[in-house]
């Protein structure tokens, strides 16, 4: 570890005991500044932090209410992006868990399936070679609808980005939503950010590939159980047209149209999205 990464460290053990020390500094500029410490940590790649333009990552976890004490649930991680800075903001005084997606067992013949077991594999390596910035979160895996192993209100928070379209593909994201109401406490929150289809009236959406309308997916979790509390235009996006040949895939950072219109692509940046706050009612 460098001496910049070493020095940083320091800086935000320092600010993390006063944190402790004075819960009263816990406020809305003392959290966010926390959370954009480690957004934009030096140990972090350089790509990764160029995406904190689009993701606004300490905003908006402060807008899910995620504080260090707390016992989070990622869902599937993907390549680590929220949890290099979730890992080192709870790993002194919260809890991380991250529901990876399923290991392969060596019978996987769908090649999505494959790829995306083999990230996960690279990610929980990473975290074991590097435990001194992401502490020792819990790995179990998801395979929607279903934890393994189950979970049952473990959790005071649940957060899953731009995952609702994939199941919703799959035809599981109800049942996976009633997974992730089942694992928060009473109380609990659910922060998701998705991808938002263009609305056309209060009826009707166009939805490409990649989107969902944001009327579809509170409508989803609140059949699921949840109650949404607040939405936030954090991670909207106004040049995001939605009407692209790969849908949202053609946009960074994906890029699936290769070459061709790349500049354009790249200067929408990424697609405009839905922020929501839902929590599970108490007893």
């Amino acid at each position: 570890m460098s001496i910049i990464i070493r020095k940083k460290t320091m800086v935000l053990s320092l600010l993390f005991s006063c944190l402790t020390s004075f819960p009263s500094l816990a406020s809305v500029n003392d959290n966010v500044e926390a959370l954009t410490l480690f957004a934009n940590s030096e140990v972090r790649s350089s790509e990764n932090r160029q995406r904190n333009l689009y993701r606004h990552p300490a905003e908006t976890l402060d807008f899910f209410g995620v504080q260090p004490q707390m016992s989070v649930l990622e869902v599937w991680p993907g390549h680590g992006w929220y949890t290099e800075i979730l890992a080192p903001y709870l790993k002194d005084n919260g809890k991380l868990t991250l529901a990876q997606f399923r290991h392969n067992d060596g019978k996987f013949k769908n090649e999505r399936s494959i790829f995306w077991a083999r990230v996960s594999q690279h990610l929980a390596q990473r975290i074991a070679n590097e435990a001194s910035f992401f502490g020792e979160p819990t790995l179990i895996e998801l395979d929607p609808p279903t934890f393994y192993p189950p979970q049952h209100e473990q959790f005071d928070m649940v957060l899953t980005f731009r995952n609702a379209h994939i199941w919703n593909d799959d035809g599981n994201l109800s049942t996976t939503l009633e997974t992730l109401f089942q694992a928060l406490k009473p109380g609990g929150v659910l922060g998701m950010v998705e991808h938002r289809a263009a609305r056309l009236s209060d009826i009707s959406s166009s939805a490409v590939d990649g989107y969902l309308d944001e009327a579809y997916v509170i409508k989803v979790a609140e059949s699921a159980g949840f109650t949404l509390v607040a939405t936030s235009e954090l991670n909207a996006n106004l040049k995001d047209t939605k009407n692209y040949p790969k849908g949202v895939y053609a946009l960074p950072p994906t890029l699936a149209m290769g070459q061709d219109n790349k500049a354009a692509y790249l200067a929408i940046g990424e697609s405009d999205r839905m922020t929501l706050k839902f929590v599970k009612p108490t007893r």
